[in-house]
C-alpha cells in the first residue's frame, strides 16, 4: 500500500491529460533511467535559525561554508540556500546562528526525475465548454451531488459569502480567464512560489501553463465558482480567490514552495488556505533524519506563522487508505529520483502539511456519505469529512461515477475525485463562516466548522473494494471519529 498525498492518475479533460495532486493515487510515473549525478547543479537546503534580525548571522554562516542565500524569512527564522557541496548541511549545522539544516529536496534532485503527480484526483471528462443558463440554477448544478450532500443551498440562502473574505488556493494556479473563476479572482493577491520559494507576482508565473495543470482551477471552482449563469456554483460563490502557485511544472511541491505560500497568505490578508497536496519528496518526513527534520520544522514554522496571523489552514488527508494514527510502511520515498527506501515510519514521521498542529485535516466520502475507498483516516488524525467522490459507489445523479464536477482551464468543466476534492468543500464552509462572522478569529471559526457539522457513525462491514473482505476498521463507533473526524462529521 503506497502512501501518497499528491499522486494521481492521469485525467482526461477536453482531450488533454491532467496530472492532479490530491486525487486518487495510482503510483509514481516511471521515468527513463536517470543520468549519473553531477556536482555542477546546486542542491537546495533549508537552514533554520533565530527569527528577526538574528537570521542575518544565519545568512552569514550559509555563505561562510560556500552556500548561496536564495530567500530569507526572518518572520520564521528560515533561510533557503543552495550549494554544490553535498556536505553543505552537515557543515553549516556547526556554524553560528544555525539551529537545524537539511537538504529540502533529497540529493537525488540532481537526477532527472519522473514527473510528480501528487494532486489527488481521478480521471474525468468534460461534457462541453459552454452552456446556456437555466432557470434558478447554474447550467451544471444538477450534476453537483456534492453540494446537495453538504446542504450548500441551505447555507447559501443565508449567505453566499463576502468579497472581503479571501481564499488562497495553494496549488497549480487558477485559470484567470475561466468564466466561473475570473469574477472572483483577486489578481493583486496572486503569486507564484514555485521558483525556489521566491515570490513572483507576474500573472504568467502563477497561472496554470496549460490544461495538464487543471488541479488548482478544479479546487477553486468547488470553493467559489461564481453564480453567474455559467457552469457550476461553488460553496461560497461570492468570496474572493487568490491563486498561490506552489507546484512547479514537474508537479513537485518542495518545502521552500509551501513555506513561501503560507507566509504569502499570512501577510496578504488571506483568510483561509486550501492545501490539497503533500510536501515532496518524502511521503512522511521523519525527525530521525536531520535533513527531513529541518525541512519539516521550517514548514511547521510557516504554518504556525500563518495561523498566528489569523489564517485558517485546511489540508486534504491524502488518498492512500492509510490509518494515519498507526505506523506506516513507506516504500516510495523519496519520489524525485534516485533509489527509494523501504522504511517503517512511526510517531516521529508526519505528512506535511496534513499532520501539522493547528491545521484542519479533511477526509473524503462518496455520494452515500461513507468513507471513500482511497481516503486516509485515523483516530485523532481527521478534523472533518466532506464529499470527495468515490467511483466505487453508485451516485444518485448522472455524474461520472460519483466524481466531483468543477472548473478546469480553458473554460471547461470536468470530474475528479480524491481528498483534493474534499478539502475545498471544507474551505468553502470556512469562507462562509468568516463572511457571516467577521468578528470570529481563526480558532473560533475552526471550532464552529467542527461543531456545526453532522455526525456520521462508523459504517458496518466496510468493504470499499466489494471483495467481501473488509479492509479498514473505523474507530469511534457511533461517533465514527476514525473515518470522519474528532466528532465524525459531515459538513452542512
Amino acid at each position: 500500500m503506497s502512501r501518497k498525498g499528491l499522486s494521481g492518475r492521469t485525467a482526461r479533460i477536453a482531450g488533454s491529460a491532467l496530472a492532479l495532486a490530491l486525487l486518487v493515487p495510482a503510483g509514481i510515473v516511471s521515468a527513463a533511467a536517470p543520468a549519473p549525478a553531477t556536482t555542477a547543479a546546486p542542491a537546495h537546503f533549508v537552514v533554520v535559525g533565530p527569527t528577526g534580525d538574528g537570521l542575518r548571522q544565519t545568512e552569514d554562516s550559509v555563505r561562510a561554508v560556500g552556500g548561496a542565500v536564495v530567500q530569507s524569512w526572518p518572520q520564521i527564522g528560515v533561510v533557503v540556500a543552495t550549494s554544490t557541496d553535498p556536505g553543505f548541511a552537515a557543515a553549516v549545522r556547526n556554524q553560528p546562528g544555525v539551529e537545524q539544516a537539511g537538504n529540502s529536496r533529497n540529493l537525488a534532485e540532481q537526477l532527472p526525475p519522473a514527473q510528480s503527480m501528487r494532486l489527488e484526483s481521478l480521471e474525468g471528462t468534460t461534457s462541453a465548454t459552454t452552456f446556456a443558463a437555466q432557470a434558478d440554477q447554474e447550467p451544471l448544478e444538477a450534476e453537483q451531488w456534492d453540494m446537495r450532500q453538504i446542504k450548500a443551498d441551505q447555507a447559501n440562502a443565508i449567505s453566499q459569502g463576502s468579497k472581503d473574505v479571501t481564499v488562497g488556493v495553494l496549488d497549480y494556479g487558477i485559470d484567470p480567464t475561466h468564466p466561473d473563476l475570473s469574477p472572483n479572482l483577486d489578481l493583486s493577491k496572486s503569486v507564484s512560489c514555485a521558483n525556489e520559494g521566491v515570490p513572483d507576482t507576474r500573472q504568467e508565473a502563477w497561472q496554470p501553463k496549460d490544461e495538464t495543470q487543471a488541479h488548482g482551477s478544479h479546487v477553486a471552482g468547488t470553493i467559489a465558482a461564481a453564480r453567474n449563469g455559467v457552469g457550476i456554483a461553488g460553496v461560497a460563490p461570492d468570496v474572493s480567490l487568490a491563486s498561490v502557485r506552489v507546484i512547479d511544472d514537474g508537479g513537485f511541491i518542495y518545502p521552500e514552495y509551501a513555506i513561501c505560500g503560507f507566509i504569502w497568505a499570512a501577510e496578504n490578508d488571506i483568510d483561509v488556505t486550501n492545501n490539497s497536496y503533500f510536501v515532496d519528496p518524502w511521503y512522511l518526513w521523519c525527525d530521525s533524519d536531520p535533513d527531513q527534520k529541518a525541512a519539516a520544522e521550517a514548514v511547521r514554522r510557516a504554518v504556525d506563522y500563518a495561523n498566528g496571523k489569523d489564517v485558517v489552514t485546511v489540508t486534504s488527508a491524502g488518498n492512500s487508505n492509510w490509518d494515519l494514527s498507526k505506523p506506516i510502511r513507506d516504500t516510495n520515498s523519496p519520489n524525485n529520483g534516485g533509489p527509494t527506501q523501504d522504511r517503517m515510519t512511526g510517531n516521529d514521521c508526519h505528512v506535511l502539511p496534513g499532520e501539522l498542529p493547528g491545521v484542519v485535516s479533511v477526509s473524503a466520502v462518496g455520494s452515500d456519505a461513507v468513507k471513500s475507498y482511497y481516503s486516509n483516516y485515523g483516530l485523532g488524525s481527521i478534523t472533518v469529512t466532506a464529499p470527495g467522490g468515490d467511483k466505487n459507489q453508485i451516485p444518485d445523479t448522472p455524474s461520472q461515477n460519483g466524481r466531483v464536477l468543477s472548473s478546469v482551464p480553458g473554460g471547461g468543466w470536468g470530474w475528479m475525485q480524491g481528498t483534493s476534492m474534499a478539502g475545498p468543500h471544507a474551505v468553502g464552509v470556512v469562507a462562509l463562516l468568516r463572511s457571516s462572522h467577521p468578528e470570529w478569529n481563526a480558532q473560533q471559526t475552526m471550532g464552529a466548522l467542527a461543531n456545526q457539522a453532522d455526525a456520521l457513525k462508523c459504517p458496518t462491514n466496510y468493504d470499499p473494494d466489494g471483495d467481501g473482505k473488509p479492509d479498514a476498521v473505523c474507530a469511534g463507533g457511533k461517533s465514527g471519529a476514525g473515518f470522519y473526524g474528532a466528532a465524525v462529521r459531515q459538513l452542512r
